[in-house]
């Protein structure tokens, strides 16, 4: 992050400015140049964690919804909160694995290992493996249907089987009987002992948990590091632990957020295209859109950096320490108006204000004013 910052900064010094027009334009340069970097298992994880994402997104907005009607209204048959509940709970969160495990294995070893990716997944769900039992799964599904393609070869008259039944039985056998007899048992406990010490977290354990959330979202804003945090709190949130979503997503808002606010109070440190891409950053950040800050960081890594990463970590350290909770995994400011979405809703907003000023005043300290 910090090469590429670099690099990119002697382009901006030699005159090219942010401005709000070209903010979204350079925003996804950036994200589709760090997915030409991105290689091996980790680039198999991301692509399954993307196609993952709108389904956890859409399933957690719905189960969201069905507390407008009341924490526990799910509960009574034939009711809109029932039906909310079902389909974002007990349809979309249901299949949220499997995607993850089947897309994994797609990106291993093509369309021969979504099947079997698939399966594997289903089967983690089922054994209660939860989303770490996932990632075990696609990429046994996807390596063991890629070794099959490779080296399985059938008479030419029956090549036309490979793809539709030998590659999705083998392999679906395979990562069937892995899952069952030897991988499933021990992610399980392992995912559920994480999920143990994560409900029972208060305290400094809480804090120091947000805390690291935090410097993860804001150190490379939709990087890899950032990912991490987001995918980790995302399948913890499918287990039912909803207090690190709601960390990572206010440490999320932050950076953004933090500039917006920057740009208005030290006006002689910032030049007028950057005030205008700072209100552009600012709606992006209500959104929870990190990314809105990647310019500024890229134009001056070593002042905006460290500051984006301070204003996250105390938002979600202070998420975490008050026992804030979020049943959805995305949507910004717009979740917290659902009633009932957010536990402990006025320190989860004060959590955001706080971490967007520590954010704020680390930039005007930090930044030099510009030379006229």
């Amino acid at each position: 992050m910090l090469e590429s910052a670099l690099a990119s900064t002697i382009v901006y010094s030699s005159g090219t400015k942010i401005n709000e027009s070209s903010l979204k334009e350079q925003v996804n340069e950036i994200k589709s140049e760090r997915k030409s970097q991105v290689s091996g298992m980790y680039k198999h994880l991301l692509t399954g964690v993307s196609y993952m994402l709108p389904v956890v997104v859409a399933g957690g907005l719905l189960i969201a919804l069905s507390f407008v009607f009341g924490i526990e209204a799910f509960k009574e048959e034939g009711t809109l909160a029932a039906a909310l509940m079902s389909i974002g709970g007990g349809a979309a969160f249901h299949i949220m694995v499997a995607v993850l495990a089947g897309y994994i294995a797609f990106s291993i070893a093509d369309r021969p290992g979504l099947a079997p990716g698939l399966i594997g997944g289903m089967l983690a769900s089922n054994i209660e493996a939860g989303f770490l039992g996932g990632i075990v799964a696609g990429f046994i599904a996807g390596y063991a249907s890629k070794w099959i393609v490779e080296n399985i070869k059938l008479p030419e008259n029956f090549e036309g089987l490979m793809p539709v039944l030998v590659v999705p039985l083998l392999a679906t056998l395979f990562v069937g009987l892995i899952m069952i007899y030897i991988v499933g048992e021990p992610v399980s406990y392992i995912n559920e002992s994480l999920k143990s010490f994560l409900e029972g977290m208060s305290g400094e354990n809480a804090v120091l948990v947000g805390l690291l959330i935090g410097l993860m979202m804001a150190f490379d804003m939709g990087g890899p590091v950032n990912k991490a945090a987001y995918t980790v709190s995302v399948g913890l949130l499918a287990t039912g632990v909803t207090g690190p979503i709601a960390a990572a997503m206010a440490a999320g808002m932050t950076p953004p957020l933090g500039i917006f606010i920057a740009t208005l109070l030290a006006k002689n440190k910032f030049d007028a295209s950057e005030h205008q891409a700072g209100k552009a950053a600012g709606v992006l950040g209500i959104c929870f859109i990190t990314e809105g800050a990647i310019p500024f960081a890229v134009k001056d890594p070593f002042r905006v950096i460290p500051s984006l990463m301070a204003g996250s970590a105390v938002a979600g350290a202070m998420s975490m320490g008050f026992g804030c909770a979020l049943a959805a995994p995305h949507g910004g400011i717009f979740v917290l108006a659902i009633p009932n979405a957010v536990t402990n809703l006025g320190m989860y907003g004060l959590s955001i204000v706080v971490g967007t000023l520590v954010t704020a005043i680390a930039l005007v300290i930090l930044k030099k004013p510009i030379q006229s």
